[in-house]
């Protein structure tokens, strides 16, 4: 999932503070801000070119700023509703402009739109920092929050007042004198880095020399679908370059929907080195290098951290989130590698036997031997193949089966409309409606991979759902964006497990945002604390191995026929199998992040990145490092997507999810007691503290032991 961060420092951005209930047209001629130009505020994107996003940028700041001194300049005393809640609702037309220029331009990847995004990050930062550090504003609202016994609040107003408090004093309010200015320079030049690190990654994607072109012969026991996949990408690029087709040539990117396949079913081990060292040697050298970005990103952050009294950055990040410091961060990181270190190094051992049976004794497995024969091995002891899935997972058949999930859980039912443009054609918009037939939201579905659009999946929105004082719910827009192979000719679109797995996920994420019940921007759908935030999405893949799930729409593209039994007691039963290597790997992350993110004093321009990451993951190494082969560079989770020192988020939730699910596997996966209690959860958003949130829910705290059991670990 992305969440655009203007400042890439502040847990709550400047648009969180935003309600888009209280956005009105102002007389401007911006189809952006006029919102009353669709229904329910839905954005005319079929009228909006890059330079109207820019207008409605600054014009959107210029409004913010005029709300803001409204709040600071009046004569009454303080209060909740003057201060507070006057603030949260502040910025309607700022959040619409920001949401709506960072999401096209993340899926689109328009040179144009990228040229806008780097010039307002620049003013959006200082305009965040402006009010951070008003004075008058945090004068304010520390005189509301020091007399917060004497006003009659309810929880969720409470929890707003807390909320905005320690996020402005945790970005710079508290500062005196010249460490304010040295705060607002820093994040300044912190938005400016993000930036810069978030686009060479997409600019590096898209690189000519990231690719690598074959013939047919070197191409045996490859899918057939991704042989037609890469083959018609190799005739758009000749198309494109202006040469002449050859039917034998074939092409290969480091896209995930082609380097995945790639690494797993081509035969020739020289030809996957090669495309292991294309994508592990991105932003690298040359052009897009993101080595010199990710320092600086590092030191900016540190320097910030220690201006705030903080020994390192982790320690300044963690401060609201339910982990809360680095030591119970690592203490978890700790627990996950103690339980899964000896199953993974089993696994690499039982995968390099199986191998040397064909490769000879001294075969040694490398990375970018892993994926193939870890899925030979797979298919050897399961007779299971993810391609055998696939035939079951027609697109269509799909978004109405995971649409379906909603359902059966939380009674929503999801319509077309084909009146409300999209950013591109690519998108469909929908209609959504809760169990008492009320329109919920819109969803907004990019499904397909296209040259320019960020690789990866993630969920984001255009609007937050929030109410005004009478009740009234400005309804969520929400979008799910992923990169699925785009189909070629009349051909049927067939996901992967991994695929739907990763659809279940954003739409998670979705039904997240699109729950919201809350009042309060700030609090509304996914703005909880980042280490919550993934529970929902990985509560969703645990339906992937449910015949009950499967059976509402997983059925033969051709045959019509259900999934068989048998092939999903294979995938199920093969499902475990890597599952200790899986987590190592995002342990690999985890260390990675907080071994940036513990450092006490600033990185060198000399720095070695490969001996740095060499040391920070050595606790959970599996193979041998890669001279020239980093993970830093292109580490967008943490240097551009708002993760840092948060990558240890993914297994936090993962345990949460695991326990959460195992509820349902007590009571019924789809038992509607148990839907309710886990629906409470999905419209509360940030109203409520995590764990308090959990506890009702489950009864008790989440422990390990329904992953370690899920995961195989554990019997």
């Amino acid at each position: 999932m992305k969440k655009f961060l203007i400042s890439g420092v502040a847990a709550i951005s400047i648009m969180t503070f935003a309600s888009v209930n209280a956005a009105a047209d102002g007389g401007s001629t911006n189809p952006l801000l006029q919102t009353t130009l669709l229904p329910y505020g839905a954005i005319p994107f079929d009228k909006m070119t890059p330079a109207l996003y820019e207008d409605a940028v600054k014009e959107g700041i210029k409004m913010q700023n005029q709300a803001v001194n409204a709040i600071v300049n009046q004569r009454s005393v303080p209060d909740f509703d003057n201060t507070i809640a006057a603030l949260d609702r502040s910025g309607a037309e700022l959040e619409r402009a920001v949401l709506a220029l960072s999401n096209v331009e993340h899926a689109v990847g328009d040179p144009e739109m990228m040229e806008v995004l780097t010039r307002v990050t620049s003013l959006l930062s200082e305009h965040e920092a402006s009010i951070m550090l008003n004075q008058g504003l945090f004068d304010r609202i520390r005189q509301v929050y020091d007399n917060r016994d004497r006003f009659d609040l309810n929880p969720e107003q409470k929890r707003l007042l807390d909320e905005t408090y320690k996020s402005f004093a945790q970005n710079g309010a508290a500062l005196k004198g010249d460490d304010r200015e040295k705060y607002r320079r820093l994040s300044a030049e912190l938005s400016d880095l993000g930036v810069k690190f978030s686009q060479n990654v997409t600019n590096g994607m898209k690189d000519s020399a990231r690719r690598l072109w074959v013939r047919k012969s070197q191409l045996d026991g490859v899918p057939a679908s991704i042989v037609e996949a890469a083959r018609h990408e190799a005739q758009a690029a000749l198309e494109a370059e202006g040469k002449a087709d050859d039917e034998d040539l074939f092409l290969f990117t480091v896209y995930q929907p082609s380097y995945t396949p790639f690494m797993k079913y081509v035969k020739d081990r020289a030809l996957r080195e090669q495309m292991y060292r294309l994508y592990n040697t991105r932003n690298t050298s040359g052009e897009f290098d993101n080595t010199p970005v990710l320092k600086d990103i590092a030191n900016v952050r540190l320097e910030i951290a220690q201006l705030m009294g903080k020994d390192n950055f982790a320690e300044y990040q963690l401060q609201r989130t339910m982990a809360g410091n680095p030591e119970n961060v690592y203490a978890m990181l700790n627990e996950l590698k103690d339980a899964y270190q000896g199953p993974m190094r089993a696994e690499i051992e039982e995968i390099q036997e199986f191998a040397r049976q064909t490769e000879g004794p001294d075969f040694v497995l490398m990375p970018w031997d892993y994926s193939f024969w870890a899925d030979k091995l797979k298919s050897s002891k399961y007779a299971f193949n993810d391609e055998d899935m696939k035939p079951y997972f027609e697109i269509n058949n799909t978004i109405k089966g995971v649409f379906g999930l909603a359902t059966k859980l939380y009674g929503y039912t999801f319509k077309e409309n084909k009146s409300l443009p999209g950013y591109h054609p690519d998108v469909t918009v929908y209609d959504v409606y809760g169990p008492d037939k009320k329109l919920l939201g819109l969803l907004l579905t990019d499904f397909y991979y296209r040259p320019g659009k960020a690789p990866g999946a993630w969920m984001t929105e255009f609007q937050t759902e929030v109410k005004d004082d009478e009740g009234n719910r400005t309804i969520p827009i929400i979008s799910i964006v992923c990169n699925f192979t785009k189909p070629v000719g009349k051909n049927a679109v067939l996901l992967t497990p991994y695929e739907v797995e990763t659809f279940l996920h954003e739409f998670g994420h979705a039904l997240h945002g699109l729950s919201s019940q809350a009042t309060y921007a700030s609090l509304s759908g996914t703005n909880v604390y980042h280490d919550f935030v993934e529970l929902f999405s990985q509560f969703n893949e645990n339906y992937l191995t449910e015949q009950q799930f499967l059976d509402t729409f997983a059925k033969h593209y051709q045959t019509g026929k259900k999934m068989p039994k048998e092939l999903l007691d294979k995938f199920i039963k093969s499902s475990q199998f890597g599952a200790a290597y899986a987590c190592m790997r995002q342990l690999n992350f985890g260390f990675l992040d907080m071994a940036y993110h513990t450092q006490e004093s600033p990185m060198r321009a000399s720095s070695d990145i490969g001996a740095f990451e060499a040391e920070a993951i050595a606790p959970v190494q599996i193979f041998p490092a890669v001279e020239g082969c980093f993970i830093s560079p292109s580490f967008g989770h943490i240097f551009s997507g708002g993760y840092a020192a948060g990558y240890y988020g993914y297994k936090w939730s993962e345990e949460l999810d695991a326990d959460a699910f195992a509820a349902f596997k007590e009571a019924g996966i789809f038992d509607k007691k148990t839907a309710d209690k886990f629906h409470k959860m999905l419209e509360s958003g940030g109203t409520v503290d995590p764990m308090e949130l959990y506890i009702e829910f489950r009864g008790k705290k989440p422990t390990v032991d329904a992953l370690l059991i899920r995961d195989g670990i554990k019997k």
